[in-house]
C-alpha cells in the first residue's frame, strides 16, 4: 500500500472498542480526523465516542468491507484481534501494525524466538530473554530441564493481565498446571529474582524513524498493572540506555510500524531481560496524555497516517494509578458505590480518566488517574492521598 500522508479530515478505523480504542479516537478527533470503530459490543467504550460504530465480529466480511469503505487507514487497539482481519483490510487500506507483527505478539513461542534473534544480533550488551522451554506434549514435561523450576507456565496464546499463567515449583506441579491450562501449547519460563518491572513505549514510522518515551517503572498486583511511575532517575542511566536500545532493536527486527510497548524485568544484579511485547499503546503509557507534549495515542495516529514523528518531551514527573472496579466496592460493599471523585479532583495535579464502562466489577479496568507535579516528591505525596481516598492499598 502507498505510504503517502493522510491528513486531518480523513476517517481512521480501529479494530476493537475498548479503552485503548477510545483514547485513540479522542486523540484522532482532537487532530481533526473522523473515526470508525469495529466492535460487536454496542456499548463498547470506543464505539460510544466514535463517529461510526460498526457492530460486527472482527472476521465479519460485511463489517470489514464497511470499515474499508469508510476508513483511509486502519489500526488495532489490542493484540488479540485476528491477524486474518488485518490481512483482509491490508489488501485495500494501509494497516498498522501489520498482521505479521501482531501475529508474533499473539504467540509466546514466536515472541520468544524473536527476542532470541534480537539478542544474537545485539552483541555483548544485548538484553536477553529469561530461560524458557516450549511445551507442546505431555512427554516434554518429563524431559524439561530442572533448571527451569521453579517457573511460570504460560499459554502460548491469549494470555494477558495474569491470565493463562500458573506458577510451578516442581515437575508434578508443572504437569498439573498444564492439565489446568487444557494441555495447550505453552511456554515454561524460569522464575528470576526480580528487582523491578519496566516498560518502554516507542513509535516507529514507515520510514524506520523511531521515537520513544522514557522507561516506565511498573508495579503489578495479582497480574494487573497497579501503577506506573515515570521520572528522571527511576532507572540508572546505563539501564535507560540499554532498555531503549533493546526496544528499538525489537521494533526494527520486526520492521514494525506503529506504537509498540516492550516489557522488561530488572534483576537484582541490575541486568535486564525482555518479558513480552504489546503491539499497541499500553496501560503503562496512559500518563503520556497529561505529562508529555505528545501522547502515545497521538503517536499512534501519526504512525498510521505517515505524519512526522517528533521525540516526545515529558514536562512533569508523573505517577499513574490504575482504577479497577474494586474502587466501587469500599470495605467489601455488596453493591457498587460511586467513588468520591470530587475529593480526587480537589488534589493539585490530578487528572481523572474514566472509560465509560457501565458496570463496575472487581478486577475490571474502569479508568486511570495520573498525578503530575513540579517535583517527584510532590507527586508521591499527592499519589498517596489519592490512593487513600480511593482505598487503593497496593501501588
Amino acid at each position: 500500500m502507498s505510504s503517502s500522508v493522510i491528513l486531518p479530515g480523513a476517517t481512521l478505523g480501529v479494530l476493537g472498542g475498548g479503552q485503548l480504542g477510545r483514547m485513540f479516537c479522542h486523540a484522532a478527533q482532537s487532530m481533526g480526523y473522523f473515526t470508525a470503530v469495529l466492535d460487536a459490543d454496542p456499548t463498547s467504550p470506543a464505539g460510544l465516542v466514535s463517529h461510526h460504530h460498526i457492530k460486527t465480529a472482527y472476521l465479519d466480511e460485511i463489517g470489514l468491507a464497511e470499515l474499508c469503505n469508510i476508513s483511509a487507514a486502519v489500526t488495532t487497539e489490542f493484540e488479540n484481534v485476528p491477524a486474518l482481519a488485518l490481512q483482509t483490510l491490508a489488501k485495500t487500506r494501509p494497516v498498522s501494525p501489520s498482521a505479521d507483527s501482531v501475529a508474533v505478539a499473539q504467540n509466546r513461542v514466536a515472541e520468544k524466538a524473536h527476542f532470541v534473534a534480537c539478542a544474537a544480533k545485539g552483541g555483548t550488551d544485548a538484553i536477553t530473554v529469561a530461560p524458557y522451554a516450549v511445551i507442546e506434549t505431555a512427554g516434554e514435561i518429563a524431559t524439561v530441564s530442572a533448571d527451569l523450576l521453579p517457573g511460570i507456565l504460560k499459554t502460548a496464546r491469549m494470555g494477558y493481565d495474569g491470565k493463562g499463567q500458573i506458577r510451578v515449583k516442581t515437575r508434578a506441579e508443572l504437569a498439573a498446571a498444564w492439565d489446568e491450562l487444557n494441555n495447550v501449547t505453552s511456554v515454561l519460563e524460569k522464575m528470576l529474582p526480580l528487582k523491578a518491572e519496566y516498560s518502554v513505549i516507542l513509535a516507529r514510522g514507515r520510514d524506520g524513524h523511531v521515537v520513544h518515551f522514557p522507561p516506565q517503572l511498573n508495579v503489578h498486583v495479582e497480574g494487573i498493572l497497579a501503577s506506573t511511575s515515570v521520572f528522571e532517575g527511576n532507572l540508572p542511566a546505563a539501564g535507560v540506555k540499554r532498555a531503549v536500545a533493546a526496544a528499538i532493536s525489537v521494533a526494527n527486527e520486526l520492521q514494525y510500524v506503529g506504537v509498540l510497548c516492550i516489557e522488561l524485568f530488572l534483576l537484582h544484579d541490575d541486568s535486564l531481560v525482555v518479558n513480552e511485547i504489546a503491539p499497541r499503546p499500553h496501560n503503562s503509557g496512559h500518563y503520556t496524555i497529561d505529562a508529555c507534549d505528545v501522547s502515545q495515542f497521538e503517536l499512534q495516529v501519526r504512525t498510521l497516517c505517515g505524519l512526522p514523528l517528533t521525540q516526545p518531551r515529558q514536562h512533569s514527573p508523573a505517577i499513574m494509578l490504575n482504577i479497577l472496579g474494586d474502587v466501587w466496592f469500599p470495605k467489601n460493599a455488596t453493591e457498587a458505590q460511586t467513588p468520591p471523585w470530587d475529593q480526587i479532583l480537589a488534589l493539585t495535579g490530578a487528572h481523572l480518566h474514566l472509560y465509560g464502562k457501565k458496570d463496575a466489577k472487581k478486577g475490571r479496568k474502569m479508568g486511570h488517574l495520573t498525578l503530575t507535579g513540579a517535583t517527584v516528591e510532590a507527586v508521591k505525596v499527592t499519589t498517596a492521598k489519592a490512593a487513600a481516598i480511593l482505598g487503593i492499598e497496593k501501588y
